[in-house]
């Protein structure tokens, strides 16, 4: 507000009267002024605030997605360390190396171990003569061996 505003509003006004609604108008606007910057530092304290907050925010997300992939890495390797339990169990128990067996359960890898067993156990070939042994000269085999070769020219 300016001097010729107020004279133009109040013709017959003094130049007191015009002072004094001039201070009263100054104090008005330094007032306004003081609630304005007190308000902006009130608004800068206030982002600052936002943005710590939401950087814990943040953070907390990334610390709750680690927890959840740690806690699907543990329960991967519990399970992992009952399959490798159970196996070792079920080769104990067979009597079969554990490295053969690949079953996730103990049902297949008792299956598992039958099956090796079986595969494992000796098979001999039938002998035509019922196995006795063809020798009845009473020599050792090297000295038949020796004949026979001596015989043939050699």
């Amino acid at each position: 507000m300016k001097r010729a505003d107020i004279t133009s509003l109040f013709p017959d006004a003094t130049d007191e009267q015009i002072k004094a609604l001039m201070d009263i108008n100054g104090a008005d606007i330094n007032n306004a002024k003081r609630n304005v910057d007190e308000l902006q530092k009130q608004l800068i304290t206030a982002n600052a605030t936002i943005e710590e907050l939401q950087a814990g925010v943040s953070g907390y997300e990334e610390a709750q997605n680690k927890a959840k992939l740690l806690e699907a890495e543990l329960t991967e390797l519990k399970t992992a360390n009952a399959i490798k339990a159970m196996r070792e169990k079920v080769a104990t128990e067979v009597g079969v190396p554990v490295s053969l067996l690949t079953g996730s359960d103990e049902e297949s890898c008792k299956a598992q171990a039958q099956g090796i067993l079986e595969f494992a156990k000796p098979s001999y070939p039938k002998l035509k003569d019922g196995g006795e042994p063809l020798n009845t000269q009473g020599k050792p085999t090297r000295e038949l061996f020796a004949d026979w070769l001596n015989s043939q020219g050699g």
